[in-house]
C-alpha cells in the first residue's frame, strides 16, 4: 500500500527551505492573468504549518493597508511557488499562532530567534 501512495505524491519543491511557525517569510508566487504570467511577492509571518505529504501547507499572515489582516495558504509541494525566502526567525512556544489575529501594533511583535555562533 505505501508504494501506491508514493506513486501519486508530488515532488518536493526544492525552492522551499525548512519553515517553522513565527518565521517572517517572503513567498514568490507565479500568477496567471489571461495568457500572461508574472511573479507576485507575499510577505508575512507563518502562523500555521501543516505537514502531511501531498496536503502539507503553510499559512502566511500580513497586515495590509489600514490595518486589515490578510492570510494566504500555500501548498508546500506547489509548482506555482517560485521561491520562499526566510527574512527572520522568531522564538515562539506554540505550533499555531492564531492569537496573532487579535494583535495590533507592538503587541503583534515576536521575539527574534538567535542562533548560537
Amino acid at each position: 500500500m505505501p508504494d501506491f501512495v508514493k506513486a501519486v505524491e508530488a515532488q518536493k519543491n526544492p525552492n522551499i527551505p525548512e519553515l517553522a511557525p513565527g518565521d517572517s517569510v517572503s513567498v514568490h508566487v507565479r500568477i496567471r492573468e489571461g495568457d500572461k504570467e508574472r511573479i507576485q511577492e507575499f510577505r508575512g509571518t507563518i502562523i500555521r504549518l501543516r505537514k502531511g505529504g501531498n496536503d502539507a501547507n503553510f499559512t502566511v499572515r500580513r497586515t495590509a493597508s489600514h490595518g486589515i489582516g490578510v492570510e494566504r495558504t500555500f501548498l508546500l509541494r506547489s509548482p506555482r511557488i517560485e521561491k520562499v525566502e526566510v527574512v527572520r526567525r522568531a522564538r515562539v512556544r506554540r505550533a499555531q499562532l492564531y492569537y496573532m489575529r487579535e494583535r495590533r501594533g507592538k503587541s503583534a511583535r515576536l521575539k527574534e530567534r538567535r542562533e548560537a555562533a
